[in-house]
């Protein structure tokens, strides 16, 4: 049933706009990964995290698939109508995206854990309200490719926040031991 409906959803393809909807989110992806890959090596290696923790090297593939699932979504919401027709749920996308974008240099860079926690929970409610904005126009699809961005959303947020907690703070930044 999936499969009938990605492919009724995907008869006519406009190849353009697909590469664009799946590489605003990767673009995004990529800019924050280079932009924090030192702080990565150096001061998160440094600060507490629980034995759950992800290794590093398990980031990529994951944020890959996740952000391609996610430009897919935006693509089939998108031609429905465009932003003419498709304004709040396209608006809603964009919202949990710049959320999304805004974490890394929360978390990396200014090392600023509570505000990446609140930023984490916002993006959170933020895809919620994306998958509840995209199911009336595309259906189960919303459910298939953002359901596993909200899962790992949740668990990121698991981690965030402890991290947080666990961290030696001053103006909820982190220093690494």
């Amino acid at each position: 049933m999936v499969a009938h409906d990605l492919s009724g959803h995907l008869a006519v393809v406009d190849w353009k706009q697909l590469a664009v909807a799946v590489a605003i989110p990767l673009a995004g992806g990529i800019g924050g990964s280079l932009a924090t890959a030192n702080e990565i090596k150096t001061w998160y290696r440094g600060i507490n995290k629980p034995s759950w923790t992800p290794p590093n090297w398990l980031f990529g593939p994951v944020w890959t698939a996740l952000y391609t699932m996610m430009g897919l979504a935006s693509y089939l919401v998108w031609r429905q109508g465009g932003f003419e027709q498709q304004a709040l749920p396209l608006a809603v996308y964009g919202l949990q995206l710049a959320l999304n974008f805004l974490w890394t240099p929360l978390f990396f860079k200014v090392h600023r854990l509570d505000l990446a926690s609140a930023d984490i929970a916002g993006m959170w409610l933020a895809i919620v309200a994306t998958i509840r904005q995209f199911r009336p126009v595309i259906g189960d699809l919303a459910l298939l490719l953002l359901l596993p961005y909200l899962a790992w959303v949740s668990y990121a947020s698991a981690l965030t926040f402890w991290i947080w907690r666990h961290n030696p703070t001053r103006t909820g930044r982190a220093k690494a031991a």
